[in-house]
């Protein structure tokens, strides 16, 4: 003998009692408490956006530090070590930084978009270098315009220069360069 099935479902109506027709009792059938009510997708999925969009501007930010390290230190050593001029050592060690930092987004902040390829180095070359071109503008302008020259005054001029033009780069990187794999979403 089979046990009768259960019907899954929405329960069949019935005539409501004298007690489930007061109005407290058919407020509580659909209150804004109920699942029904407040299930909505779109915050949680805002806050998903949001919380990647803050991982990826730490990750750049990491990278991007590491990038500002090696861009002073190989500008002091130029510039104060082996006496080479100062647009000469701004662009040299933004250009060494440049390939440093091609290995940190690739390999650490922008590793699980898409694959390297050649458009993507092009890209990523042709935005830094313009990204170069900025900084060495805005270094040009603090140095011998604003009168920032000496070693403390390069080095400040230096690192505004490269935290105005990083601006520049975390919008083109993540939006041109290394964008995401449209077949793995």
């Amino acid at each position: 003998m089979t046990a009768p099935a259960l019907k899954e479902g929405p329960p069949t109506a019935t005539a409501p009692s004298a007690s489930e027709t007061s109005p407290a009792s058919s407020a509580s059938l659909v209150s804004p408490a109920s699942p029904v009510a407040s299930a909505s997708p779109a915050p949680r999925s805002a806050l998903a956006r949001l919380r990647a969009l803050c991982l990826e501007l730490v990750k750049f930010g990491l990278v991007g530090g590491s990038g500002v390290a090696v861009n002073l230190v190989v500008f002091n050593l130029l510039l104060l070590g082996l006496g080479s001029r100062p647009m000469t050592a701004t662009v040299l060690a933004s250009c060494v930084a440049m390939g440093t930092n091609y290995l940190g987004f690739r390999f650490f902040a922008y590793r699980d978009r898409a694959s390297r390829t050649k458009r993507q180095i092009a890209l990523f070359f042709v935005f830094s270098g313009i990204g170069v071109a900025m900084e060495s503008v805005l270094f040009y302008v603090a140095y011998h315009g604003a009168g920032m020259s000496g070693p403390l005054g390069s080095n400040i001029a230096k690192a505004l220069s490269i935290v105005l033009a990083s601006g520049f780069r975390f919008l083109v990187y993540r939006t041109w360069v290394f964008q995401h794999d449209a077949r793995r979403q």
